[in-house]
């Protein structure tokens, strides 16, 4: 459960440093700190948040996602996200395959819930959740999304400016009163002792579908491969922090300069793994109907950075939603023709030879 106590995170495991960035800071405009962001979303692409405001709405989220799982399955599988590439709703644990083979499948279940409905409510954007979601949607899933925007949008002003962008730009591709892919997402994943982190993958390797992620853990499990390494490290939870990342459609709207990492979910190393896991994030994604693609016409930053990298597409031709859908749809195991469907469910920083 979220709220049991858990043994510390083991000393003995390979892990990355990723650089803390203080929120107060940044938004009270202190430049060093904004240096410093800027370095971690360019080159790892991933950082630690600390002083972000949300730790009540987090709180409250877990004991959401808590009562959700409690539900018996039956009633959960009513609000199941389906195999059309929809991603709101309930998703069971085996329902994605993890790697190019079909023959390993996810062991998490987790909730979904779109920004859309969550702002919405009582209104239906999308879909119906379960009674336990409902009930939460006003006092504590709502809050806790406008608590990541607030910090996901002061992120895209800043990157907005540092990529030389036309003021505003980068939220207009986040238009708030567009219908987009946003949604929170809380995930149980059952015990695992003794489970090797190659043998059973949560999640397998892939980079984010959106724009960035607001994640919150309390056990290890999420893992990074960085550039140039060849072994997977585990990123350490640190409590009262969350973890950020950029995700593909920021790294393609800035010609690559925002790095969109791969990374993985495995189980929990040492004692942790005795236990369930419990994360919880805010994604946020462009707009239904944009296109993804270097913004190469609106800063000349962006058009020698596409310059620099000849061998790279970014020009997807893809809307946004289309984009989700297609990576959605073939993680599901029923949809699975080959490891080309699989494949086709990646992201921009995939590289197909990674265990």
């Amino acid at each position: 459960m979220p709220g049991t106590t858990l043994p510390p995170f083991p000393d003995d495991v390979r892990t990355h440093p990723l650089l803390i960035i203080d929120f107060e800071r940044i938004k009270a405009g202190d430049r060093e700190e904004i240096d410093t962001l800027w370095k971690a979303a360019t080159s790892l692409g991933f950082w630690y948040l600390k002083n972000h405001g949300a730790d009540e709405e987090v709180n409250g989220m877990f004991d959401m996602g808590a009562e959700t799982m409690a539900l018996p399955l039956e009633e959960r599988m009513k609000f199941e996200q389906g195999d059309d590439g929809r991603s709101f709703g309930y998703k069971k644990a085996g329902a994605n395959a993890v790697d190019p083979s079909g023959q390993t499948l996810d062991t998490v279940e987790f909730i979904n819930v779109s920004k859309d409905d969550a702002l919405a409510y009582p209104e239906v954007a999308h879909r119906t959740y379960p009674s336990t979601v409902n009930a939460r949607m006003e006092s504590t899933i709502a809050p806790f999304i406008r608590k990541a925007l607030e910090v996901n949008y002061t992120f895209l002003e800043i990157f907005n400016e540092r990529l030389g962008l036309p003021e505003g730009t980068l939220a207009r591709l986040h238009d708030l009163a567009e219908h987009s892919g946003s949604e929170s997402r809380c995930t149980r994943n059952p015990p695992m002792p003794g489970k090797m982190s190659a043998e059973r993958a949560a999640l397998g390797a892939h980079t984010d579908f959106g724009s960035l992620s607001f994640l919150h853990n309390r056990l290890g499990g999420l893992q990074v491969l960085p550039p140039g390494h060849e072994q997977w490290s585990y990123v350490k939870p640190l409590p009262g922090h969350a973890i950020c990342n950029i995700g593909d459609a920021l790294s393609l709207f800035s010609g690559g300069i925002l790095q969109s990492n791969i990374h993985r979910v495995v189980p929990p190393p040492g004692a942790q793994a005795e236990y369930e896991r419990w994360s919880l994030v805010f994604f946020i994604r462009p707009g239904n109907s944009k296109i993804l693609r270097a913004l190469v016409e609106d800063s000349p930053i962006i058009a020698d950075a596409v310059k620099k990298r000849p061998g790279q597409n970014f020009e997807t031709g893809s809307t946004a939603a289309e984009w989700f859908a297609r990576r959605i749809r073939n993680q599901r195991i029923k949809n699975r023709t080959g490891p080309e469907t699989w494949y086709a469910s990646r992201g921009t920083e995939h590289t197909p030879t990674v265990i």
